[in-house]
């Protein structure tokens, strides 16, 4: 059985695309552009494609299987993290709450930075899930 996975650099490379594209809407007042990355990650979501992760991957120097893998359904989790912080981003921006869109869509940039400092904020949020569900499955 062999683990689904994704190559680091189309993850980072998504990654990057969010902070890029939230700190570009804050400078710009173009709200809009959050709808970018949302786009993207409803895509990858829904249709397994993410146009990003596509793009990026045409780059790839090396094999897909010589980079450093990442969890597949790992990065599902974050990635639905992230699309339902920008769809909140978004739909705040859209009915004038500039503040709570500004709150929204700096959560996942935040935590899409410093995933690419080297902590993933949706693995330990998922492990510690995991682990409660596990409490709750030995005390029943």
């Amino acid at each position: 059985m062999s683990v689904k996975s994704i190559p680091q650099p189309l993850v980072r490379t998504n990654q990057w695309f969010i902070v890029i594209s939230v700190v570009s809407a804050w400078i710009t007042g173009f709200e809009w552009i959050v709808a970018l990355p949302l786009a993207a990650g409803l895509s990858g979501i829904l249709f397994g494609f993410n146009p990003v992760m596509r793009i990026a991957k045409l780059f790839l120097q090396k094999p897909s299987s010589a980079y450093i893998p990442e969890d597949w359904e790992q990065q599902q989790f974050n990635q639905f993290i992230a699309v339902a912080c920008l769809t909140g981003g978004l739909l705040s921006y859209l009915t004038g709450f500039m503040g709570l869109g500004h709150f929204f869509t700096g959560m996942v940039a935040l935590a899409a930075f410093i995933a690419i400092l080297g902590f993933c904020v949706g693995c330990f949020i998922r492990f510690q899930l995991g682990k409660l569900r596990s409490r709750r499955a030995t005390s029943n």
